[in-house]
């Protein structure tokens, strides 16, 4: 589809349709990233760093983030559809094709060869590299996973302690203690148990109270009969 795009979209419809190209392209591959193609056709920084930043954890996903050597980005986007324009000649100043036509002296060419740049870094080096940023990727993704389940499941219980047939009960309001707890309060479990144990007291003392009042009732009857 990249005799589709065009690369020198200016005008909000432009980019719409290159969107459209590329939501096809999601559609045919069962991926199941919804793009909000009103909020990043406006070119708001936060909208479209978003999506990029998703783009690249997609693409690392899938080759381990490790580059393709043969995979050349300008040779695939001369297949675009619309060339982008360029502006300007490569026609050269006179005064610099009059200053080119001086040769330079050796001991310069010397010194350029010199100064060609670092060296390149060793494939081994690179592989080894490589491979310890894919390891830190992969962990970083199980923590993030692990991070949302246990958040879903947190989620899960204070739906539930929220239903209103259960707010009176004692242990929902001792779970409800910990989960609304201050991030610097060490002692939420503690207080979670003393407002249990105070509840659980107080219902035991209704008990009694209502036990002691039947026996009394008994008492009553049985005198006078």
């Amino acid at each position: 589809p990249m005799h589709k795009v065009n690369f020198d979209a200016k005008t909000e419809y432009e980019m719409i349709q290159n969107y459209k190209v590329l939501q096809d392209v999601f559609n045919k591959l069962k991926i199941t990233k919804p793009l909000e193609i009103n909020r990043l056709v406006k070119g708001r920084p936060l909208d479209n760093l978003e999506f990029l930043q998703w783009l690249k954890r997609f693409c690392d996903s899938i080759n381990g983030g490790i580059m393709n050597e043969n995979y050349n980005p300008v040779e695939r986007r001369s297949k675009g559809g619309k060339e982008r324009s360029v502006k300007g000649t490569n026609k050269m100043p006179k005064s610099l094709q009059n200053n080119n036509t001086h040769p330079l002296p050796n001991s310069s060419l010397v010194g350029l060869n010199k100064a060609s740049g670092p060296k390149p870094a060793k494939a081994s080096d690179v592989k080894a590299l490589s491979k310890e940023l894919t390891d830190l990727k992969l962990s970083h993704e199980l923590l993030e996973k692990e991070r949302d389940f246990y958040f879903s499941k947190l989620r899960d219980v204070e739906i539930l302690c929220q239903t209103p047939e259960l707010e009176d009960v004692p242990i929902v309001g001792a779970v409800k203690k910990i989960l609304y707890a201050n991030d610097a309060n060490e002692s939420a479990l503690e207080d979670a148990q003393e407002f249990l144990n105070q509840s659980l007291g107080v219902e035991a003392e209704a008990e009694d109270e209502g036990s002691g009042e039947e026996e009394e009732e008994e008492e009553e009857d049985k005198t006078q009969a």
